[in-house]
Protein backbone atom coordinates (compact mmCIF):
# COMPACT_ATOMS: atom_id res chain seq x y z
CA UNK A 1 0.00 0.00 0.00
CA UNK A 2 1.42 3.25 -1.10
CA UNK A 3 1.33 6.32 1.56
CA UNK A 4 1.46 9.78 0.46
CA UNK A 5 4.63 11.82 1.84
CA UNK A 6 3.93 14.48 4.70
CA UNK A 7 4.81 17.67 2.62
CA UNK A 8 5.64 21.03 3.87
CA UNK A 9 2.34 22.36 2.10
CA UNK A 10 -0.13 20.16 4.20
CA UNK A 11 1.67 20.66 7.24
CA UNK A 12 1.66 24.14 6.94
CA UNK A 13 -2.17 23.76 5.91
CA UNK A 14 -2.85 21.73 8.93
CA UNK A 15 -1.40 24.14 11.24
CA UNK A 16 -3.74 26.82 9.34
CA UNK A 17 -6.65 24.70 10.35
CA UNK A 18 -6.01 24.29 13.73
CA UNK A 19 -5.14 27.81 14.69
CA UNK A 20 -8.43 28.57 12.85
CA UNK A 21 -10.34 26.45 14.82
CA UNK A 22 -9.16 27.78 18.30
CA UNK A 23 -9.35 31.27 17.11
CA UNK A 24 -12.98 30.68 16.03
CA UNK A 25 -13.91 29.08 18.98
CA UNK A 26 -12.22 31.86 20.86
CA UNK A 27 -13.99 34.18 19.32
CA UNK A 28 -17.12 32.86 19.88
CA UNK A 29 -16.77 32.13 23.48
CA UNK A 30 -16.02 36.12 24.05
CA UNK A 31 -19.22 37.19 22.08
CA UNK A 32 -21.31 34.57 23.83
CA UNK A 33 -19.19 36.01 27.38
CA UNK A 34 -19.72 39.55 26.47
CA UNK A 35 -23.46 39.43 25.28
CA UNK A 36 -24.65 37.75 28.62
CA UNK A 37 -23.06 39.53 31.39
CA UNK A 38 -22.51 43.01 31.83
CA UNK A 39 -19.44 42.46 33.96
CA UNK A 40 -19.52 45.22 36.19
CA UNK A 41 -21.44 45.93 39.79
CA UNK A 42 -21.61 49.81 39.81
CA UNK A 43 -20.39 51.85 36.47
CA UNK A 44 -17.91 53.57 38.04
CA UNK A 45 -16.04 51.79 40.68
CA UNK A 46 -13.64 55.11 41.35
CA UNK A 47 -16.99 57.11 41.76
CA UNK A 48 -18.28 54.69 44.11
CA UNK A 49 -15.41 54.43 46.39
CA UNK A 50 -15.34 58.06 46.38
CA UNK A 51 -19.09 58.34 47.99
CA UNK A 52 -18.00 55.42 50.52
CA UNK A 53 -17.66 58.42 53.28
CA UNK A 54 -20.71 59.69 52.81
CA UNK A 55 -23.00 56.06 52.39
CA UNK A 56 -21.71 55.29 55.81
CA UNK A 57 -22.64 58.97 57.41
CA UNK A 58 -26.02 58.72 56.03
CA UNK A 59 -26.39 55.22 57.37
CA UNK A 60 -25.57 56.34 60.50
CA UNK A 61 -28.04 59.27 60.42
CA UNK A 62 -30.79 56.70 59.30
CA UNK A 63 -29.83 54.31 61.98
CA UNK A 64 -30.23 57.40 64.32
CA UNK A 65 -33.54 57.88 63.54
CA UNK A 66 -35.02 54.57 64.80
CA UNK A 67 -37.76 54.86 62.04
CA UNK A 68 -39.57 51.93 61.30
CA UNK A 69 -40.10 51.24 57.86
CA UNK A 70 -41.81 48.13 56.39
CA UNK A 71 -42.18 47.11 52.63
CA UNK A 72 -45.01 44.74 51.00
CA UNK A 73 -44.24 43.22 47.32
CA UNK A 74 -47.14 41.05 45.87
CA UNK A 75 -47.34 39.90 42.22
CA UNK A 76 -50.25 40.17 40.35
CA UNK A 77 -51.51 37.00 38.03
CA UNK A 78 -50.94 39.73 34.72
CA UNK A 79 -46.97 39.86 35.45
CA UNK A 80 -47.34 42.86 37.34
CA UNK A 81 -46.29 44.12 40.79
CA UNK A 82 -47.64 46.54 43.77
CA UNK A 83 -45.33 47.72 46.02
CA UNK A 84 -46.40 49.08 49.64
CA UNK A 85 -43.90 50.82 52.01
CA UNK A 86 -45.39 51.67 55.49
CA UNK A 87 -42.93 54.29 57.23
CA UNK A 88 -43.57 55.43 61.29
CA UNK A 89 -41.12 57.51 63.07
CA UNK A 90 -39.25 56.63 66.49
CA UNK A 91 -42.32 57.26 68.43
CA UNK A 92 -44.57 55.06 66.08
CA UNK A 93 -46.49 58.11 64.44
CA UNK A 94 -47.06 57.72 60.66
CA UNK A 95 -44.19 59.85 58.78
CA UNK A 96 -45.92 62.14 55.79
CA UNK A 97 -44.24 64.23 53.66
CA UNK A 98 -41.63 62.09 52.18
CA UNK A 99 -40.88 60.90 48.47
CA UNK A 100 -40.52 57.49 47.93
CA UNK A 101 -38.98 55.60 45.45
CA UNK A 102 -38.05 51.91 45.06
CA UNK A 103 -36.10 49.42 42.69
CA UNK A 104 -36.60 46.10 41.29
CA UNK A 105 -32.88 44.92 40.89
CA UNK A 106 -32.26 41.39 39.05
CA UNK A 107 -29.15 40.12 41.08
CA UNK A 108 -27.69 38.02 38.06
CA UNK A 109 -28.76 41.04 34.92
CA UNK A 110 -28.29 44.78 35.83
CA UNK A 111 -30.19 45.55 32.47
CA UNK A 112 -33.84 43.85 33.93
CA UNK A 113 -33.73 46.29 36.84
CA UNK A 114 -37.24 47.74 36.73
CA UNK A 115 -38.09 51.59 38.68
CA UNK A 116 -41.42 51.59 40.73
CA UNK A 117 -42.41 54.93 41.28
CA UNK A 118 -44.28 55.59 44.75
CA UNK A 119 -46.97 58.23 45.76
CA UNK A 120 -48.45 59.00 49.13
CA UNK A 121 -51.95 56.41 49.33
CA UNK A 122 -52.27 57.83 53.07
CA UNK A 123 -50.51 59.07 55.87
CA UNK A 124 -47.44 57.32 56.07
CA UNK A 125 -48.31 54.99 53.79
CA UNK A 126 -46.87 54.81 50.09
CA UNK A 127 -47.57 52.82 46.99
CA UNK A 128 -46.52 52.09 43.28
CA UNK A 129 -46.99 50.27 40.70
CA UNK A 130 -44.30 47.86 38.23
CA UNK A 131 -45.56 46.22 35.13
CA UNK A 132 -43.91 42.88 33.87
CA UNK A 133 -41.96 41.85 36.81
CA UNK A 134 -40.76 38.65 35.73
CA UNK A 135 -40.98 35.72 38.78
CA UNK A 136 -37.88 34.90 40.34
CA UNK A 137 -35.59 36.80 43.19
CA UNK A 138 -35.15 40.35 42.40
CA UNK A 139 -33.53 42.70 44.96
CA UNK A 140 -35.90 45.17 46.42
CA UNK A 141 -34.32 48.79 46.98
CA UNK A 142 -36.36 51.53 48.59
CA UNK A 143 -35.18 54.97 48.91
CA UNK A 144 -36.67 58.05 50.83
CA UNK A 145 -35.82 61.60 50.20
CA UNK A 146 -36.88 64.52 51.91
CA UNK A 147 -36.15 67.80 51.12
CA UNK A 148 -34.24 66.68 48.45
CA UNK A 149 -31.74 64.67 50.57
CA UNK A 150 -31.92 60.78 50.81
CA UNK A 151 -33.21 59.80 54.69
CA UNK A 152 -33.82 56.13 54.26
CA UNK A 153 -32.62 53.36 52.35
CA UNK A 154 -32.94 49.86 52.41
CA UNK A 155 -32.09 46.67 49.93
CA UNK A 156 -33.46 43.52 50.79
CA UNK A 157 -33.49 39.97 48.90
CA UNK A 158 -37.54 39.40 47.86
CA UNK A 159 -38.77 36.07 45.61
CA UNK A 160 -41.62 36.71 43.24
CA UNK A 161 -43.54 33.74 42.10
Amino acid sequence: MATKPLTGTKVFLMLVAFFGLVIGVNVTMMKLAIATLPGTDVDSPYAAGLTYDREISAAHDQAARNWQVSAHIERRADGGATLQVDARDAKGQPVSGLKFGGRLERPTDKRADLQVELSEAGIGTYRGNAAAVAPGQWDLVIEGAARGARVFMSRNRVILN
